[in-house]
């Protein structure tokens, strides 16, 4: 356990924590469909193709190869890899699928207008439900917290929170996700990878008393 990085992680954490904070707070002060229009603004057709593509940073399939490598390097973490994935995927689909069913995307809950257009990017399948929380942003944190955790660099944090940050606004500038999905989802990440983080504790734990 002491060669985890638990200080990066912590301000890993603070970090997504006073994020995730900040988007719920201006979706609830300022209304959730007025922020995504403001987020959702068309960038230019380099940030379409920028956007488009790195989205798939916040893919699940990304879960496999980190998971293929813990199984055959890091064995000894395995618990915290597989509690992640376990934690992670549980929270979203249970908002998805339990305590927000069907709950409408940006393109199917507002209307849009000429003066409150709604981008999206040619190419890129928007979807209409299954909104709160936002599995891109989940998984994007989650990995990031992971790599905070696993990569033995004390300044990770700076290039990770900023990709896991991008990720989570593909999510908005693709018209698939409300801001507030995003923060949820930030949170989702930030609980499953606390909660993976005292297992790893508790599985050392025993396996050092044994």
């Amino acid at each position: 356990m002491t060669k985890l990085n638990t200080n990066a992680y912590k301000t890993a954490s603070i970090l997504s924590i006073v994020l995730g904070t900040l988007l719920l707070l201006f979706s609830y002060l300022g209304g959730k469909d007025e922020l995504f229009l403001l987020l959702n603004g068309n960038l230019g057709s380099i940030a379409d193709y920028f956007f488009a593509a790195f989205t798939y940073a916040g893919d699940g399939i990304l879960w496999v190869p980190v998971g293929l490598y813990f199984i055959f390097y890091k064995r000894k973490w395995l618990p915290l890899v597989l509690s992640a994935i376990l934690f992670s995927t549980l929270f979203v689909q249970v908002g998805k699928k339990v305590i927000y069913p069907n709950e409408a995307r940006p393109t199917a809950a507002i209307e849009a207008t000429a003066a409150n257009p709604i981008h999206t990017v040619k190419g890129v399948t928007v979807h209409t439900s299954n909104s709160f929380p936002s599995g891109h942003t989940t998984t994007a944190f989650s990995l990031f917290l992971l790599g905070t955790l696993a990569i033995p660099y004390r300044y990770f944090w700076i290039p990770g929170i900023v990709m896991a940050t991008l990720a989570g606004y593909s999510r908005v500038y693709l018209a698939q996700h409300f801001p507030l999905d995003v923060g949820a989802g930030i949170f989702c990440a930030v609980i499953s990878m606390r909660l993976s983080l005292l297992i790893q504790q508790w599985a050392y734990s025993r396996k050092k008393s044994a």
